[in-house]
C-alpha cells in the first residue's frame, strides 16, 4: 500500500494483511486536541492551547465516499457548524498517487486552502519528515499551518465539544438529564468499532480463508445484537442520537450497496433486519443527514479504487433502496438533534 515515508511518496511502503491473512489497519498520525475539547478517558492526550476553537479557522478535508470522514460531515452538518468550519472534497476515486482533488468532477471541490493537487501535500507541508499513511478526514488549522488531528473518532468528539459554541446548539452527547453518560456513548462506539466499522474491512480484505471466516462470524453477530437491542429503543445510547450512532450510520448506509457485494459481507442484507433497516431510515430522515450522503461517491469509490478485490472496476448496480421509506420510529422515546430555539 502506499504511504508517505521521510516525506517521500511510496508505492510499496506497507502490507494491509499479516501473516495470517487478517487485515491490520494502520494507526492515524496527526493526534492533536482543539482547546475546550472533551477528551475522552481512554484518550492519553490533553486539548493544546494553540488551537483555540474559533469561526472561520479550521478546515476539514474528506471524501463523501470514505464512512471515517462521513463521520465529520455529518457532525459538523447536524451540529450547525457548515458556516464555521469550511470543507474540501476529494475525488472518490483513489489511484497510486492517493487521494487527489478533481475540482472538475461533480460533487468534488478543488483544495479551497492551497490549491494542491494531491491530499499528501498537505502531510508534508505539516511535517516535511512525514511517515505515514495520507488519510481523510483532516482537520487543518489555518493559524498554524498545519493538520490539528486526522482520526475520525477524536474530530468527532472536537466537533461535538469544542466547536460546540460556534454551532446551532445541538449535541451529540446525552444531556444532563438523561440516564445515559458520555462514557456510555464511548463504550459504544468502541463496542461497534471493531466488529462492524472495522469488520467490513476485515471481511473484505482478508487474504485467508479463516480470516475472512473469523471477520464475518464477528461482524453478523455484533449486527445481530445491536438489532436486538433496537427493538425497543429509538437509538443505541440513552434518549437521543449520540456520536455513537453516526458511527454506526457510516457503516450501515454502505453496507447493501457496497459491503454486502464487494467485501462478501454477504450473510444477511441490512434492509433484511427488523429493526436495523428502520433505524437506518430514520437516521437517514434526520434533518442534516440526507445531504452528506453521496451514494454515487460512495459506490465509484469501493468498486474502482481496491482492484486486489473487484481488478474489474464495474460498479454494481442496486439493490434499489427507498431510505425515505416510513420506519414508524418516532413511537419510541428518543429525539434527534435539536438546534436550540432562535437558531
Amino acid at each position: 500500500m502506499n504511504q508517505l515515508v521521510d516525506g517521500e511518496w511510496r508505492t510499496d511502503a506497507y502490507e494491509t494483511t499479516n501473516a495470517d491473512g487478517a487485515f491490520e489497519r494502520g494507526t492515524t498520525t496527526f493526534r492533536n486536541w482543539v482547546a475546550g475539547s472533551d477528551v475522552p478517558a481512554h484518550v492519553d492526550a490533553e486539548p493544546d492551547e494553540r488551537f483555540q476553537p474559533e469561526a472561520g479557522r479550521y478546515h476539514l478535508y474528506v471524501s463523501y465516499a470514505c464512512p471515517w470522514a462521513h463521520r465529520t460531515l455529518l457532525a459538523r452538518s447536524l451540529l450547525g457548524l457548515e458556516d464555521a468550519i469550511g470543507v474540501s472534497v476529494v475525488d472518490p476515486w483513489r489511484g497510486e498517487d492517493g487521494w487527489q482533488f478533481s475540482p472538475e468532477k461533480d460533487g468534488c471541490t478543488p483544495d479551497r486552502l492551497h490549491g494542491s493537487d494531491y491530499l499528501r501535500e498537505l502531510y508534508v507541508d505539516a511535517d516535511p519528515d512525514a511517515t505515514c499513511r495520507v488519510t481523510v478526514p483532516v482537520l487543518w488549522d489555518t493559524k498554524e499551518g498545519t493538520i490539528v488531528n486526522n482520526e475520525s473518532r477524536e474530530i468527532l468528539r472536537m466537533l461535538s465539544t469544542a466547536f460546540a459554541e460556534l454551532g446551532n446548539g445541538a449535541s451529540l452527547l446525552p444531556a444532563p438529564d438523561d440516564e445515559a453518560t458520555v462514557a456510555d456513548v464511548d463504550d459504544a462506539i468502541s463496542d461497534i468499532y471493531e466488529p462492524i466499522n472495522n469488520g467490513v474491512y476485515r471481511a473484505g480484505f482478508a487474504t485467508s480463508q479463516d480470516a475472512y471466516d473469523e471477520a464475518i462470524d464477528d461482524l453478523f453477530e455484533a449486527l445481530d445484537r445491536w438489532n436486538d437491542h433496537l427493538a425497543d429503543q429509538r437509538y443505541l445510547v440513552g434518549d437521543s442520537l449520540t456520536e455513537a450512532d453516526i458511527c454506526m450510520f457510516t457503516t450501515l448506509v454502505r453496507f447493501d450497496q457496497v459491503y454486502h457485494t464487494h467485501f462478501m459481507c454477504n450473510r444477511k442484507f441490512v434492509h433484511q433486519y427488523d429493526h436495523l433497516w428502520p433505524y437506518l431510515r430514520d437516521l437517514y430522515q434526520t434533518p442534516g443527514v440526507a445531504e452528506t450522503v453521496n451514494m454515487s461517491h460512495i459506490k465509484e469509490h469501493y468498486y474502482t479504487t481496491h482492484p486486489d478485490v473487484t481488478p474489474s472496476g464495474i460498479v454494481a448496480r442496486g439493490p434499489d433502496l427507498d431510505f425515505d421509506d416510513a420506519h414508524d420510529r418516532e413511537e419510541l422515546d428518543g429525539t434527534a438533534p435539536t438546534p436550540t430555539a432562535g437558531d
